[in-house]
């Protein structure tokens, strides 16, 4: 069966939008790693989201806790920075307190939908931040990844589009993959059916910020909020050790550097992408 690429209303616009519900400005940080990631949040994201005037600031929070995981500590401080909303990955249950996060109404969290029903939380949830309302949908790719086997992220949306769902003002989905080519086919994949397609995972900013002809906003990967001098923020030295001699080492993230803020600010109107900018900033923890 071919694929369905036809255009067509996003899920939100089938009921109308309300009054008072029209441009969005959403800010999304890609994955934020460990203790100096945390400190170059809290350093930056106060100012900047006033600065940008963002409505609503996601963030992947998956490698928050010495760059495997999240805990209670290592979110407060993210979400009392200035994060609304958290998305996740492959890492989200590296550590024991994920589970109490997932279910707790306090923390507004999301991990990957195609991890099935057997792990707490959710993969697909609605959110209202002040006076906006985001659907926010995570998704883990297949190709490449260090997990067990999931269901195809592909599968998950297309069983998601043929279903009715309530109104927001925009529909935010953060594909967690390895492959760029898996993240560029979702892109095209829900063109003119959500607000805003990201990519995260690899660390590494990709340089094709656009906006679909449809209407969706894409980025293929939002790079990393976490040291900059580093290899994919954990200490470069020892990523080398890996390289250069095959040896299996324990991967350690310094707590001092230059932190590099990497993301995109996306302004939606009636579902519908209007803008997006890269958004980069550098700080010294």
């Amino acid at each position: 069966m071919p694929v369905d690429l036809t255009p067509g209303p996003s899920p939100q616009l089938r009921r109308g939008v309300p009054e008072g519900r029209s441009e969005v400005k959403i800010l999304f940080l890609g994955d934020i790693v460990g203790k100096p990631g945390r400190q170059g949040v809290q350093a930056l994201l106060p100012a900047l989201r006033q600065e940008l005037k963002a409505d609503i600031v996601l963030a992947n929070v998956e490698n928050l806790a010495h760059g495997k995981g999240m805990t209670t500590s290592t979110l407060s401080e993210v979400m009392a920075a200035g994060v609304d909303i958290g998305t996740g990955g492959n890492h989200t249950f590296s550590k024991p307190e994920a589970n109490e996060l997932l279910a707790n109404p306090k923390y507004n969290l999301v991990r990957p939908e195609n991890f099935g029903s057997s792990y707490p939380g959710q993969g697909i949830k609605t959110f209202t931040v002040g006076q906006k309302t985001v659907m926010v949908i995570n998704l883990l790719g297949q190709h490449g990844m260090p997990f067990e086997p999931v269901e195809s992220p592909f599968k998950v949306m297309e069983r998601w589009l043929g279903e009715t769902h309530e109104i927001s003002d925009a529909i935010i989905v953060d594909l967690h993959a390895e492959a760029t080519s898996e993240k560029v086919a979702m892109g095209w994949y829900l063109d003119g059916k959500v607000s805003l397609v990201v990519g995260t995972h690899t660390h590494v900013p990709t340089a094709d910020a656009r906006i679909l002809p449809q209407g969706t906003a894409f980025v293929t990967d939002l790079g990393m909020t976490g040291l900059r001098d580093s290899s994919l923020g954990v200490d470069k030295n020892m990523a080398l050790e890996r390289f250069l001699n095959g040896q299996v080492v324990a991967f350690d993230i310094p707590e001092h550097g230059l932190v590099a803020l990497n993301g995109v600010l996306v302004k939606i109107n009636h579902g519908k992408a209007t803008s997006i900018e890269r958004i980069y900033r550098e700080v010294e923890v």
